[in-house]
């Protein structure tokens, strides 16, 4: 359900978008590093939300890839645990002489 939700989200911004950049066609000056161009203003509106986008994306990856790692290393770091936990046990059995019977009567 939550995923339908955020599919309806996204279409409802996606369209606003669409809008707001359909009644914006004027042609505007647009600077680049290396010259200038006139474009329709609904082109410098959609590439900003495409570059904005992939920006996003890419922070949000980086961000799950750091998360991945510190995941990894969290579990490792409990696995090592473990083990040293099971030599501990392990050594405690062998340091504890067996019961005899004869010390319960």
């Amino acid at each position: 359900m939550r995923g339908q939700w955020g599919l309806i989200a996204g279409l409802v911004v996606i369209l606003i978008i669409a809008v707001f950049a359909v009644i914006n066609v004027d042609p505007v000056q647009v600077n680049f590093l290396f010259g200038q161009g006139d474009w329709p203003l609904v082109l410098v509106i959609l590439a900003s939300v495409l570059m904005g986008a992939v920006t996003a994306g890419l922070v949000g990856m980086y961000k799950i890839y750091q998360l991945q790692q510190e995941i990894k290393q969290l579990k490792q770091e409990k696995n090592d645990h473990g083990e040293d936990n099971q030599k501990r046990r392990k050594d405690r059995k062998k340091e504890t002489p067996p019961a005899s019977p004869e010390a319960g009567k």
